[in-house]
């Protein structure tokens, strides 16, 4: 499977699970490959994975952030998947609800073997938050790529836009290249081919690892 044969634009919802056990139940713990989308409740996650896929009602976006408490996961093809992860830091949830699905995020990011790599999406006029530094500090720790995804980039100017990516990126720069920092803007399409390059890049490097172990297995 070449990077280059991924259509977004065929991306299915496939199921929605509470947690990792479910996703392990019904996929598998460790079959075909997953990128996973995470970021605070109005960093407009939902809005970035319609646009990415073209579709506008693929996942589902709300007035109210914090409703979609759900690991929903969505199928490109019957090896590749978007996961969209369960908003974090909303403020209608009580605070047990909270700390739950921060554990239950970690976990993910830790424990799931598919995982490919992660785009933390983070509104551009207020990036990298406690949690987003968090979202991203676990997924550095268990050597998952992580694509820095400043959305709304359409809400400033040029000159603006470049100034934020440049400090974030500076802010980042001790990750050294397992971050990529981009803009993004779902409603002018700013920063999509660049972002579907990225993850078609994500998933053709680890269809290479997993080649490379089956060959290895036969020859043992």
């Amino acid at each position: 499977m070449a990077a280059s044969e991924l259509d977004f634009r065929k991306a299915k919802f496939v199921i929605s699970a509470p947690d990792i056990e479910h996703l392990d139940q019904h996929l598998g713990e460790s079959q075909g490959i997953e990128i996973a989308f995470a970021g605070r409740s109005n960093a407009g996650k939902s809005s970035a994975l319609n646009a990415l896929t073209e579709q506008k009602g693929l996942a589902r976006t709300s007035k109210t952030p914090g409703r979609t408490q759900l690991i929903n996961v969505f199928e490109i093809n019957e090896a590749c998947r978007l996961v969209d992860l369960p908003g974090y830091g909303f403020a209608q949830v009580p605070l047990a609800m909270k700390k739950k699905w921060q554990q239950a995020l970690g976990e993910y990011l830790q424990k799931r073997e598919s995982l490919a790599g992660v785009v933390v999406l983070m509104d551009c006029r207020h990036p990298l938050k406690d949690l987003d530094m968090q979202m991203i500090e676990w997924a550095v720790h268990s050597e998952l790529p992580v694509l820095a995804l400043l959305t709304k980039a359409d809400k400033l100017a040029q000159s603006a836009r470049m100034k934020t990516v440049n400090q974030v990126r500076k802010k980042l720069a001790d990750f050294g290249d397992s971050v990529q920092v981009e803009p993004f803007s779902s409603l002018k399409g700013l920063g999509k081919p660049k972002v579907l390059n990225i993850l078609n890049t994500w998933y053709q490097e680890r269809v290479e690892f997993v080649d490379e172990d089956e060959t290895e297995l036969e020859h043992e």
